[in-house]
């Protein structure tokens, strides 16, 4: 009888496959128990959760047709610290689904990142629609999720979009909310999301190892002072920070300036220097769009110099980051950073974060950052899982016209996006395109 061998690469290939289903925990990580002040310790080890189903399948196939470096190349990405998503059930149901991520970042000796995404009337009724239905059932869901925790270490994300879109709001600036469901009562909407978001960090923050964060949107939506402004009313004061550019492609040096500028227009509006006459004036922040150019990276060093001389030189006693909150940034997509439409799209929406082309992953996870203001760069957008059925300026067709096919409702696996992300990744994977 004739003897079969596999190749190299074939063997490597069905071995990382392997990896990837069984995401097997490297060594244990040196420090546990609550970080100290700034966020979690440097040397915390960060959860690998298991695969998406359909990142499995993907892999296999890719071995199947012999392209062994794009199956290496998405099963790093898989085997990678990533978040872990809670989007809906009954308390009861959340509290087991947590207790069992919890248990298996244990076997890991690692710390999970944990997504609470259930606010009523979340991504207000769009791709992502869904949440619990009414106040009391949100505070119900987030005591399960907490019990879920428990005295465990635990990263947790609270509620991506929630603060960057709010039912039927009114800015610091004065601008008009976008978002008006029909089913929510303009007179309390707004009010009630300020009151389930502090209600969910008034249960979150008692929990002796956790680390909450909150939604500061990113660098390329709101300005400084209308995040700093919605964070102070969802009581960022007891949580440990907030987090940027959750599921978006801004890049990550633009979020650290930013994240700098929140912590610090956080202190300026609230602290009482000066005779307190700036009060609550989180509107006279410097930001992003003034007197920095938010197209023009070299002028933010205007908007720095304007934090120097109204919070670091005018600070009493001196607030820097040592003292004021931080941030967590998401780097899973930001590798390229964000997408340009072509210039001669036709009118409408590009939708210009919704499953862009060409797009790569970004910084690795890590507790280990370099930068005072910012505590962890995390992959909390799953990479590979796609944003929505995006239909950018042709809503009526159905396909997304930049790709020109549909593409996978949101949470489901984009095979095409995965592969654009690991050939695209900056820094590199390893490896090369097959």
């Amino acid at each position: 009888m004739a003897r079969h061998t596999r190749s190299p690469l074939a063997a490597l290939a069905a071995a990382a496959a392997v990896v990837a289903l069984s995401l097997l925990s490297a060594a244990p990580a040196t420090a546990h128990g609550r970080p100290g002040p700034g966020g979690p310790s440097s040397t915390t080890r960060l959860y690998t959760p298991p695969p998406n189903e359909g990142a499995v399948a993907q892999i296999k196939q890719l071995v199947k047709d012999r392209r062994y470096a794009d199956a290496k190349a998405v099963t790093k990405m898989v085997a990678t610290p990533q978040a872990v998503w809670f989007t809906s059930g009954t308390p009861k149901d959340v509290r087991k689904s947590v207790e069992k991520t919890v248990r298996s970042a244990k076997q890991q000796r690692a710390v999970p990142v944990i997504v609470a995404y259930n606010l009523p009337y979340r991504d207000c009724a769009q791709y992502s629609a869904g949440g619990a239905l009414d106040t009391a059932s949100y505070l119900a869901w987030i005591d399960g999720l907490a019990k879920g925790i428990g005295k465990s270490e635990a990263i947790v994300v609270l509620e991506p979009d929630g603060l960057g879109i709010i039912p039927w709001y009114t800015s610091i600036t004065g601008a008009t909310e976008w978002c008006q469901p029909a089913e929510a009562d303009p007179a309390t909407a707004a009010s009630d999301r300020f009151a389930q978001l502090n209600g969910a960090v008034d249960r979150l923050s008692v929990l002796p190892n956790v680390r909450l964060y909150l939604d500061g949107t990113h660098s390329a939506w709101l300005g400084v002072g209308d995040v700093a402004d919605r964070l102070h009313k969802a009581g960022v004061e007891k949580a440990d920070g907030f987090f940027l550019n959750v599921s978006n492609y801004e890049l990550s040096e633009r979020q650290a300036k930013f994240a700098s500028w929140i912590s610090q227009c956080l202190w300026y509006g609230t602290n009482d220097a000066e005779g307190g006459w700036r009060l609550g004036h989180f509107d006279y922040c410097a930001s992003q769009y003034y007197p920095a150019d938010p197209n023009d990276f070299s002028t933010w060093g205007l908007t720095d110099q304007w934090y120097v001389e109204n919070v670091t030189n005018a600070a009493n006693p001196p607030a820097g980051p040592e003292v004021l909150k931080h941030a967590v940034v998401d780097t899973s997509r930001n590798g390229q950073g964000p997408w340009t439409p072509p210039a001669d799209h036709p009118e409408g929406d590009p939708q210009v974060w919704c499953n862009p082309p060409d797009r790569g992953l970004g910084l690795r996870p890590t507790t280990s950052t370099g930068d005072p203001y910012v505590d962890a760069y995390l992959w909390i957008k799953i990479p590979g899982e796609s944003d929505g059925q995006c239909t950018r300026w042709a809503p009526d067709g159905g396909v997304d016209p930049v790709r020109g096919y549909a593409d996978p409702a949101a949470g489901q696996w984009f095979p095409q996006m995965a592969l654009e992300l690991v050939h695209n990744a900056n820094p590199p994977l390893g490896g090369h395109r097959s």
